[in-house]
């Protein structure tokens, strides 16, 4: 087979995007090959536990060889290699290759694992097509001709359809959107990837596939500059028969434990592909579920005039005539006061039964007919067509409704066809919507063309909430919703509803008056569906179209599938996410958490097998293929094991256990990830070395349990959720993955990705184009949250002239001669102090894993106090101190080592002369920060621009005639006032605000009025009243009450403002500075420079409070 790394990087390099001027990117990206290849050279980043032959395996436990030998083990979900990686793989995969960059500068022994996901459809579908698009048009597709191509009308992409259940936590987008290229053949897709045409068929064999995009994948990550440890990379599926043989196991053993089960479930269904559509098989629609309804049998009493004219003679005599809308509600049936259909909308009747017929849409009728709703399974019986219009009046009978003689069909315009049934039930107690739309109808009876006593039934409570009997009318009137049009509120309005009603409610009538709404929904849904008042009916959440084209339903089938959300299984894993004792799930943040708990509540049932695809076979119904996100739940375990299996990703050839995948029978694996003890049975069965057993076992009780495992928010749903059940259920406790991170969804250039509109990269091109270290420094600076995140290009490629200069200015004042080798108090005291404090800031920050705050203190806050130092030595007239220098040099190469680690390779050998690599180098250990050098600092930089404010100040009064003593073209001198006590007001205030502060309730034991009077007493009072809000609002924010209250310097402001005087004057061009400490009400200062005491006359003095000199320029004569 060619070289695909060299067949796409010889046709890429022709499409790059030229910039201007490449020299100095490419003088980075030089030092980054170089430094890769002797990483690589060096295997450096290879891991292994300590052996079994210094430490005999149980010897010691796990958890105190893992005390002893600091360990870290983190992995991404394995990217699916149908395709290059992109620039969003690029991020989160970022997030672990930062903080492994991190730990390892700690000591800590570091594994970083990269496999490849093969399993599912996408593969083998795009096989399938490409093997007929080649059979059609040739091998090179020479007989395809674009001008036969019918022209293709551009269609805007459907809007986000709301959710239906606001109680589940939703991601934008999944991995399969973010796959999804809009062209007509797969040949063009292909080429569009990069894919020479000459070599496209033959990816119509699958297994070239795999041949050719995981060594891309090795390829872009290293050339990264990764810290990955290759020896333990695989292929799934039965590809690689170890992994095959992993596989096997994780499934019999679940089922053995109960939790693969066989039964009839909903799942989503592909009616031509004949079955199930799994996240990984669809080409729109990833992470949608089928969304559970109850269907709502309304019986037709009477039909209004105009229905019963075009019904004439078209059903039975006898029928009965049902109205079903669909609801997730069924707990408010109780205030049904009339049921909807849309005016515009051609319903089909459908038979259910002999006998008994179905109003909805057509899309309705389709999911019903695989659900086991109507009489014969898969077969649609349509009897008739009828207006939505000419249903309007028509009387229904509304099970468990009040208004026991039956609600009129009224019109609701807001209906979809692509929603439901299309018939919607009306709840005006509890539906926004529902009030909304039949207060207009009531009002508007004649323009609507109904009775106007329909729309006019009494409204009965029926829930209780915090918020009121009657939460629909209370909303309605609260965001001021006055029609149905009022869209945006009306979202608002029923997500406010739903779960007010859902957590808070209480039912007021009924069978289960008093019982939260949480408890009675389900007993509601059931007992009216054992009253034969309603029926399960089901639906794909959103659009869902299979990868062969078709619009997914929803079916009833026979599956073996997995029993997420089984009672006992859910508890412990809620538990372990909640975390309340710290020993459970890190997720590190709430919102995530939440993210998290939302899926426990909601997921159930998910089906683990397919006909179709790429896999492993079902061990026991070997007919069916293991499904792509069952397969992938806890093969993290695969890696600490990976390299002694075998040496090469697809198993061929042995690793350095000199195993066969034969002898990888279950009890092996058993014994190696801690679930049983090594016998003389599974010696004699696996016929493996007891030695090699041993050691297997031990690089699995050392690196395990995963330590730090990034992924998109969008995998909370399935994958990340799947992996806490799974482990729970095949681990033992002290292996269960201790932090999970997802991040949000990358934006480029603030705009989404997206290959159609051309606003996307690869990680290739993005290397390529901005060099490895600038590249990821461009994602550090991101964003860390879990919502989206935005890499920038400018931030790239400002970042190749910033790395450069550094660099540059580093050789050259390493080489200097004229730095000094004495320390002063003020210019080196504080520059040492902002570096010590900068770096312990960077390394909180990437504890926390905040990357984008980590680089913001280890480079660019560095290199600005570097640059601040640089020119306060400067206007002092003094040069800069060679340790502080070399200080900087080697604290910006080691700080800046996980995120840049080829530019502080660069640094540490070439311009420190260290004999070993940075990549071995550990954490800088500074001293703490010196607040009173803290203070000083900040001090000295707000007083520079705080003077430069003043002088523009005065400038602009002459500029408008208002002054005319100082002319800032002539010689002139700087007055700085300050002052050692505060202006007695001001005491005043804060000895008020002590006595008048409840600590405890964070609020004032006085009213705003008696507070009013007693400020008007201490006087000045236009400046005390804002002055004691803003102690308030500090106090309420939670700062302690001793630093609001004793307001100390931390520093000596006479010190300080005497040793900026030199640099004060050389930078602004001052003839002279003078100095002066001034006292509230004296009418004299001291001179600080010359001693003495001055005159003061200027009202600028009365301004000076401690820690914020007032400024005077006058002119003086030369």
């Amino acid at each position: 087979m060619a070289d695909p790394a060299k067949i796409v990087e010889g046709l890429q390099n022709t499409t790059l995007k030229d910039l201007k001027g490449t020299e100095k990117r490419d003088s980075l990206i030089a030092i980054e090959k170089k430094y890769q290849q002797e990483w690589e050279d060096q295997k450096l980043f290879n891991a292994d536990a300590p052996s079994t032959t210094d430490i005999p395996l149980h010897s010691i436990t796990a958890a105190e060889l893992r005390e002893k030998f600091p360990k870290f083990f983190g992995t991404i979900a394995f990217p699916y290699t149908n395709g290059r990686l992109h620039v969003g793989h690029a991020f989160s995969f970022s997030k672990v290759e930062f903080h492994v960059g991190y730990v390892r500068m700690k000591g800590i022994n570091v594994l970083w694992p990269q496999g490849y996901h093969c399993t599912g459809l996408p593969i083998k579908a795009s096989a399938d097509k490409l093997a007929k698009e080649v059979e059609l048009f040739g091998q090179e597709f020479e007989k395809y001709k674009e001008s036969d191509e019918p022209a293709v009308e551009t269609v805007a992409a459907p809007a986000q359809r709301e959710r239906e259940d606001v109680t589940k936590f939703t991601a934008k987008k999944g991995k399969a959107a973010a796959k999804l290229v809009k062209m007509k053949y797969q040949f063009q897709i292909m080429r569009a990837m990069g894919i020479p045409l000459q070599q496209i068929h033959l990816f119509a064999d699958p297994a070239y596939w795999l041949e050719y995009f995981p060594p891309l994948c090795k390829l872009d990550l290293s050339n990264f500059g990764s810290r990955i440890d290759w020896r333990r990379q695989f292929v799934t599926t039965d590809a690689n028969p170890y992994f095959d043989a992993f596989v096997r196991w994780q499934m019999i053993r679940l089922r053995e434990l109960h939790k693969v089960k066989y039964g009839k479930r909903h799942t989503i269904y592909s009616i031509k592909d004949g079955q199930p559509c799994m996240d990984h098989d669809r080409s729109e629609g990833e992470g949608v579920n089928p969304q559970l309804y109850v269907g709502i049998k309304m019986k037709v009493l009477e039909f209004a005039s105009k229905a019963q004219e075009a019904l004439k003679g078209k059903l039975p005599e006898n029928a009965k005539v049902f109205l079903v809308p669909a609801t997730l509600r069924a707990e408010t049936m109780y205030g049904q006061v009339a049921c909807f259909v849309s005016p515009k909308v051609t319903y089909g009747i459908y038979e259910a039964a002999p006998g008994e017929y179905f109003v909805m849409t057509e899309r309705a009728a389709k999911n019903m007919a695989h659900q086991e709703i109507f009489a014969e399974e898969g077969v649609i019986k349509k009897a008739v067509d009828i207006q939505g219009s000419d249903l309007i009046g028509s009387l229904v009978n509304a099970p468990l409704s009040f208004h026991k003689d039956g609600v009129r069909v009224l019109p609701m315009e807001s209906i979809l066809e692509t929603k439901g049934t299309g018939v919607v039930t009306c709840v005006p107690s509890d539906s926004p919507d529902d009030y909304a739309t039949i207060t207009d109808l009531a009002k508007k009876a004649d323009y609507y063309k109904i009775n106007k006593e329909w729309a006019d039934l009494e409204i009965i409570p029926i829930i209780r909430t915090p918020t009121s009997d009657l939460l629909a009318l209370e909303l309605v009137k609260k965001l001021k919703i006055a029609s149905p049009k009022d869209v945006k509120q009306l979202k608002e309005a029923k997500e406010l509803a739903y779960k007010e009603g859902f957590y808070q409610g209480h039912m007021l009538v009924g069978d289960f008056k008093g019982e939260k709404v949480a408890d009675a929904k389900p007993k509601v849904r059931a007992q009216l569906i054992e009253a034969g008042l309603a029926f399960e009916y089901a639906e794909p959440e959103n659009k869902v179209v299979s990868r062969s084209g078709d619009e997914c339903t929803v079916a009833l089938m026979e599956q073996y599938y997995i029993d997420y959300g089984e009672e006992s299984w859910r508890a412990i894993a809620t538990e372990y996410v909640e975390n309340k004792d710290g020993n459970g799930l890190n997720t590190y943040s709430n919102d995530a958490r939440n993210a998290f708990m939302g899926v426990l509540d909601w997921l159930k049932q998910w089906a683990c097998a397919r006909t179709y695809g790429l896999g492993s076979k079902l061990p026991w119904a070997p007919e069916y293929l293991v499904e792509s996100l069952s397969d992938s739940t806890v093969y993290m375990s695969y890696y600490t094991v990976a390299h002694f299996l075998h040496s090469d990703i697809f198993g061929r050839e042995k690793g350095t256990g000199n195993i066969t995948p034969e002898q990888m029978v279950d009890e092996v694996w058993d014994y190696i990830f801690c679930r049983t003890e090594l016998t003389d049975d599974i010696l004699a069965k696996s016929k493996i070395p007891k030695e090699t057993l041993e050691s297997m076992r031990r690089e699995f009780e050392y690196f395990y349990p995963m330590d730090l495992r990034v992924s998109g928010k969008d995998l909370i749903n399935n994958h990340l959720t799947f992996a806490i059940y799974n482990h729970i259920a095949l681990f033992p406790r002290e292996y269960w993955p201790k932090s999970f991170r997802v991040n949000g969804h990358l934006q480029l250039n603030g705009e989404k990705m997206s290959k159609s509109t051309g606003n996307f990269m690869t990680l290739d091109d993005v290397v390529k184009k901005y060099g490895a270290d600038a590249s990821r420094i461009a994602l550090a600076d991101a964003g860390d949250t879990i919502q989206d995140s935005n890499f920038v290009e400018d931030v790239a490629d400002s970042t190749i002239l910033r790395l450069h200069s550094l660099r540059e200015w580093c050789e050259e004042v390493s080489k200097s001669q004229d730095l000094r080798t004495e320390k002063n108090d003020f210019e080196d005291a504080l520059f040492d102090n902002e570096m010590n404090t900068l770096i312990q800031e960077a390394k909180h920050q990437y504890e926390d894993t905040n990357y984008k705050m980590a680089l913001k203190s280890c480079f660019y806050d560095l290199i600005n106090a570097k640059d601040i130092y640089r020119a306060t030595c400067a206007a002092a007239g003094i040069t800069l101190n060679k340790d502080l220098v070399f200080k900087y040099i080697r604290l910006q190469a080691l700080s800046l080592t996980p995120i840049a680690p080829h530019w502080s390779e660069y640094i540490w050998l070439e311009i420190l002369h260290e004999t070993k690599t940075v990549q071995l180098a550990r954490w800088p250990e500074v001293p703490e920060a010196d607040a009173s050098l803290s203070a000083a600092r900040a001090y000295v930089l707000a007083t520079q621009s705080n003077i430069t404010s003043a002088e523009s100040a005065q400038v602009k009064k002459l500029a408008k005639g208002k002054q005319i003593s100082f002319d800032p073209k002539k010689p002139k001198r700087l007055t700085i006032f300050i002052t050692k006590e505060f202006p007695k007001w001001q005491d005043g205030c804060i000895e008020l605000v002590k006595e008048t502060w409840d600590p405890a309730t964070k609020t004032q034991s006085c009213t705003d009025k008696e507070l009013s009077g007693r400020i008007a007493k201490i006087g000045k009072v236009k400046e005390a009243m804002p002055f004691v809000q803003r102690l308030k609002k500090r106090l309420r924010d939670g700062e302690p009450a001793t630093s609001v209250f004793e307001r100390k310097l931390d520093f000596d402001e006479s010190k300080t403002v005497t040793a900026m005087v030199a640099g004060l004057k050389r930078a602004t061009g001052l003839a002279d500075v003078q100095v002066l400490l001034v006292t509230e009400g004296s009418k004299t200062g001291t001179d600080l420079l010359h001693g003495g005491e001055v005159d003061i006359k200027s009202s600028f003095a009365e301004l000076a409070v401690p820690g914020q000199p007032s400024f005077l320029f006058e002119n003086i004569e030369a």
